[in-house]
């Protein structure tokens, strides 16, 4: 379980998250809903020990806190981060991308298992895995942000606006994949503008106003909340 109790974040005098409360379970899919501002990317970097919450907050992974843990340590214990804007070495090949994702020496055992997980996942990947990609486009630049964190063989998958920018072809094959690593039993964590299709494959949803949860239930209640259908999915359940 990984799980905030009371997490707060300022970035100067701007308080971002305001007593943030959220869990997720191993094999779980939770979605987090929220405007632009309301502090979702924040959340997510706190997590993976980007931005150094407030004193009091909570941060524990199976009860066991990680709060203060360096960034390049959050890797080691279980959880991974596909930034918004993919975070890819445009200059590297596929393959390269790839490689450096196992870097974590809890990934090392299972490396050419989830290798072959990857390319099964995405064939196009397979396909280009020498090719650079910065040449590539940018559904496969986001197909290799997610395969490099697969590859540190995560807990839990944290995504930020994996469908940004993408074409509606290219938003079905990605989250079809990630509904295919939840059948792996990796919990997924997701802000998405993309509220239809994230509601889709959720188990439950958060939503967040001002750096605040400010509801929570699962993702049919969701769909058919007139407030989430009001603000996200155009006044008509999805």
């Amino acid at each position: 379980m990984l799980e905030t109790q009371n997490l707060s974040l300022r970035y100067g005098r701007h308080l971002a998250l305001n007593g943030i409360n959220i869990s997720i379970a191993e094999g779980e899919t939770v979605v987090i809903l929220g405007a632009n501002g309301a502090g979702k990317s924040s959340l997510l970097k706190a997590i993976a020990g980007l931005q150094k919450p407030e004193p009091g907050s909570v941060l524990t992974l199976d009860g066991t806190t990680i709060l203060g843990t360096k960034p390049h340590l959050i890797p080691e214990a279980g959880i991974a981060l596909v930034p918004e804007g993919r975070g890819v070495f445009g200059d590297l090949t596929v393959e390269e991308n790839l490689l450096l994702g196992a870097n974590p020496r809890r990934a090392r055992t299972s490396e050419a298992e989830r290798h072959g997980l990857i390319y099964d996942l995405f064939p196009r990947l397979a396909e280009r895995r020498s090719q650079l990609v910065r040449t590539m486009s940018g559904g496969e630049q986001q197909m290799v942000a997610i395969g490099r964190a697969l590859m540190s063989n995560p807990r839990f998958l944290m995504l930020d606006e994996p469908s940004l920018g993408l074409a509606p072809i290219v938003v079905t094959e990605l989250f079809g994949a990630l509904k295919r690593v939840k059948q792996t039993g990796v919990g997924l964590l997701l802000v998405e503008q993309n509220v239809s299709i994230s509601l889709s494959i959720s188990d439950r949803g958060y939503l967040m106003e001002a750096g605040r949860i400010t509801g929570e239930n699962s993702a049919e209640a969701l769909k058919t909340d007139p407030a989430v259908q009001q603000a996200f999915l155009g006044g008509a359940a999805a």
